[in-house]
């Protein structure tokens, strides 16, 4: 049987602090992850990335500087019983910390925490952060800025 495919839309987000914001969720022994998830029928992935974000964070699109896609990862894990092959486009975004308002999230999901870490955070916690490489992705665009073509993570 072929495992399903499952198109989703991520965000490396960045304040004006250049901190990188993640959320906590605690299945799988726990783990902290960029904002994001899968497209609803019909959507593309800017518009299922905006969606999240107002769903899961309260953050408003008029609140969000988007940028182009700059890295994407396939991974296989469960999804409501189902095992499912999920490709993910993450996209650099920024908007302030106090953008986000838990109060108009709508679909917070099964977030424990949220915080924004920074570079030098990410390199030295021994806590599981997804996607793997991500320290050295916010890296190379705080120095560099964004790559010219999508990084390939795991």
């Amino acid at each position: 049987m072929t495992t399903p495919l499952r198109a989703a839309a991520r965000v490396i987000a960045l304040d004006d602090d250049e901190r990188v914001l993640l959320l906590r969720y605690e299945e799988n022994g726990g783990f902290w992850a960029t904002p994001g998830g899968s497209l609803d029928s019909g959507e593309d992935h800017i518009t299922a990335l905006l969606r999240e974000l107002r769903e899961e964070l309260g953050v408003e699109e008029g609140e969000v500087h988007l940028g182009g896609q700059i890295a994407e990862r396939s991974t296989e894990h469960e999804v409501g019983g189902q095992d499912v092959r999920q490709v993910e486009r993450y996209y650099l975004a920024r908007f302030a910390a106090d953008d986000i308002d838990p109060d108009r999230a709508t679909q917070p999901d099964d977030i424990q925490a949220r915080r924004w870490w920074t570079l030098a955070e990410l390199r030295s916690t021994s806590e599981t952060i997804y996607p793997l490489g991500l320290s050295d992705l916010v890296a190379e665009i705080l120095t560099a800025g964004a790559p010219q073509r999508p990084v390939l993570l795991q």
